[in-house]
C-alpha cells in the first residue's frame, strides 16, 4: 500500500527537480540517426560524425599548440592520436561546453611512466568561449592538446554525441 505522506513527496520532489531542469542553459537537441563514430583527421584539420559509413556533419577545427605528433606527455601540446571513446560532458566549461575522450589509455600511461612523466589528461572537444576566440584569431591551433570548433558547432556536437562513442584520431 501506498503512504499518502510518501506520495506528498514524491510530488514535491519531482516539482523541484522539474524547476531546476528550468532554470539552467537551454540545450540543443538531436534526434537523427546515432553517431556511431567521430573520425578526426588531424593532417586535414577535418572531423567526421558518422552513422555507419554515412557522414552527419563535417567540422574543420584547430588543435594543441604543437600539432604534430601523438601526445606523449602533459604538457606538450600535441592532440593525441589513436582510438579513445567519449567518456565525459561538461556543460559548464569555460570553453562554451566540452566532450571529453578516454586519454590516455593504458598503453599511453605506460609510454610516459617510463619516462618518469604523466601522460596528461582532460582531452575534450570544445568550443572557443571568450577566452578562445580571442586566441583563435592569433593561432588557429592554440589548445593544450584538445580539438576545438566554434561555439555553435560545439552546441550541434555536444547534442549528437553519447558516452562511448568510439573516437578515432588519425595523424
Amino acid at each position: 500500500m501506498f503512504h499518502p505522506d510518501r506520495r506528498h513527496f514524491s510530488l514535491m520532489m519531482l516539482a523541484a527537480l522539474a524547476a531546476c531542469g528550468s532554470q539552467g542553459p537551454e540545450f540543443k537537441r538531436y534526434s537523427g540517426p546515432p553517431v556511431t563514430q567521430v573520425v578526426v583527421n588531424k593532417g586535414q584539420r577535418r572531423m567526421y560524425l558518422l552513422s555507419g559509413t554515412s557522414v552527419l556533419k563535417a567540422y574543420d577545427f584547430g588543435l594543441g599548440n604543437q600539432p604534430i605528433g601523438h601526445k606523449q606527455f602533459e604538457g606538450d601540446g600535441k592532440t593525441p592520436e589513436g582510438m579513445y571513446y567519449v567518456d565525459r560532458f561538461n556543460p559548464r566549461s569555460r570553453y562554451h561546453l566540452s566532450v571529453g575522450i578516454s586519454y590516455p589509455n593504458p598503453y599511453d600511461v605506460a609510454y610516459a611512466a617510463q619516462f618518469g612523466r604523466s601522460a596528461g589528461g582532460d582531452i575534450m572537444f570544445h568550443g572557443r568561449g571568450p577566452e578562445g576566440n580571442k586566441l583563435v584569431r592569433e593561432k588557429r591551433d592554440w589548445t593544450a592538446g584538445c580539438i576545438t570548433v566554434s561555439d555553435e558547432e560545439m552546441e550541434d556536437i555536444y547534442a549528437m554525441l553519447t558516452p562511448g562513442v568510439p573516437v578515432m584520431i588519425y595523424p
